[in-house]
């Protein structure tokens, strides 16, 4: 595997992973709007709708090579990690799942955002 070819391969892999916690995301955001605790889960609908936008924002930049793509790589990531650690806070399924979701994409990104910085 050339350098390209492995660069293109990270570049799809982190690409795959935003738009994954973006759908995780947007389902622990339906579902906290949908309990009968919405009041109680304003903090974690905040932090999933940041991680969201910034994931949307950062797939769009990837997929048209940016060279802002490593910066908001990193940003994305320390977004991903504050929506985790607000879902593991929470016992329910949607939480748990979203925050393993952010994790990999936090993971994926803080790669992305490294690689590219070297």
């Amino acid at each position: 595997m050339t350098a390209t070819q492995s660069r293109n391969s990270q570049l799809e892999a982190c690409i795959e992973a935003c738009f994954k916690c973006l759908q995780d995301c947007e389902y622990c955001i339906s579902a906290c709007l949908s309990s009968d605790m919405v009041q109680m889960m304003a903090n974690c609908i905040k932090t999933c709708r940041d991680c969201t936008d910034l994931c949307a924002l950062c797939s769009r930049f990837m997929s048209r090579n940016s060279d802002l793509h490593a910066q908001l790589c990193g940003v994305c990531a320390d977004a991903c990690d504050r929506c985790a650690a607000e879902c593991e806070q929470h016992d329910s399924e949607h939480c748990r799942q979203c925050a393993a979701s952010c994790r990999r994409c936090a993971e994926s990104c803080r790669q992305m955002s490294m690689a590219m910085a070297a």
